[in-house]
């Protein structure tokens, strides 16, 4: 696994690339309930997220199908690598033997012994063996034992942070806007998260075999409002982790536009304004010592969306604190970014 090229991948490209993965397709229909049917509502509310995300600036929308055809798991991930996407975002639909589990649940890659998830992952996976040459592509990996899930791990920590940053805010979208039942954000071991370069999600909309929610996905009100809240997720994620080197060049600009008397006029507005350098996103606290964090001095943190943000450094200049996301950047955080905060 090489996931230390997404961050250098994403560095500086002003099109935010993001792959849209409708899963299943073709031979393989994933879920099916009720009438339901997993890899038709998975495409038709992709396609809806990359209509609303064609409609912002700067961002490129590419799709790894857009009809009813059969990819295969291992190329779903190269299509994001290939392109050197910033986001790689899957969604899907779950489903058990029973019809009264219901609520969505986003997934990034990671372990869990937990049994329900473990099943997840292996529904999840289980494509794998509809394809030719299997155990040679991928390596002796196994869908159909545990054991085997647990060689897929997730090395690069800025990328976890990153994907467990926007599955957040999909999730709370999902929660506070539509008022659908949450599950969580949740790590598992999912081959298509885990060959991905840069940060991934796997995001199941909901469960087919409950009949309430199986309804609602599967009409174009439902995949309308959930596309809507997937797309306002990433949009806000670029904003407040690629956005901020354009905000501040206009920020620059603008100030370099002010007159003398509307600068001074506004100075008592902007003296307790300070900026700092996110360099990392975490649901669990970390002790803020050097070690920690590649050796980086003066951290500190704020805990926001059931997250801890660790930010190095405090300055009230601009230019300082660009000096200061190169520090992070040159200690291994690549992708710190500056924001702005209140003293």
């Amino acid at each position: 696994m090489l996931f230390g090229f997404s961050s250098v991948f994403s560095q500086n490209k002003k099109v935010f690339t993001v792959i849209l993965d409708a899963g299943h397709g073709g031979k393989d229909p994933g879920n099916s309930y009720h009438g339901f049917v997993e890899k038709e509502i998975a495409l038709k509310t992709v396609l809806k997220v990359g209509d609303f995300l064609k409609k912002e600036r700067n961002i490129e929308v590419i799709y790894t199908r857009t009809s009813d055809v059969f990819i295969e798991l291992a190329n779903r991930p190269k299509v994001a690598n290939n392109a050197k996407a910033n986001l790689f975002v899957s969604i899907h639909c779950n489903s058990v033997k029973n019809e009264g589990p219901h609520g969505t649940e986003t997934f990034v890659m990671g372990l869990s012994r937990h049994d329900m998830n473990l099943e997840v992952a292996k529904t999840e996976n289980s494509v794998i063996l509809l394809e030719k040459d299997y155990k040679r592509k991928y390596q002796g990996f196994d869908p159909k034992k545990p054991e085997t899930l647990i060689g897929l791990t997730m090395i690069q920590e800025e990328n976890l942070n990153s994907s467990i940053s926007l599955a957040s805010g999909i999730q709370n979208n999902f929660t506070k806007k539509l008022n659908r039942s949450s599950r969580g954000v949740k790590q598992q071991p999912l081959w298509v998260l885990d060959a991905a370069y840069m940060p991934s999600v796997l995001i199941e909309l909901g469960f087919l075999s409950n009949k309430v929610e199986g309804k609602f996905l599967n009409s174009n009100d439902g995949q309308t409002k959930m596309a809507r809240q997937i797309a306002d997720a990433i949009i806000d994620y670029k904003r407040k982790y690629f956005g901020t080197e354009s905000d501040n060049d206009s920020y620059e600009n603008n100030s370099n536009k002010k007159s003398t008397k509307e600068t001074a006029s506004k100075k008592g507005d902007s003296d307790d304004l300070i900026y700092k350098v996110q360099v990392l996103a975490s649901p669990r606290k970390i002790k803020l010592v050097p070690s920690n964090f590649k050796g980086l001095k003066d951290i500190s943190y704020e805990f926001l969306n059931n997250l801890y943000k660790y930010m190095y450094g405090a300055t009230s200049s601009l230019q300082e604190a660009k000096k200061m996301q190169l520090e992070a950047r040159n200690a291994g955080y690549l992708k710190a970014f500056i924001v702005k905060a209140k003293e």
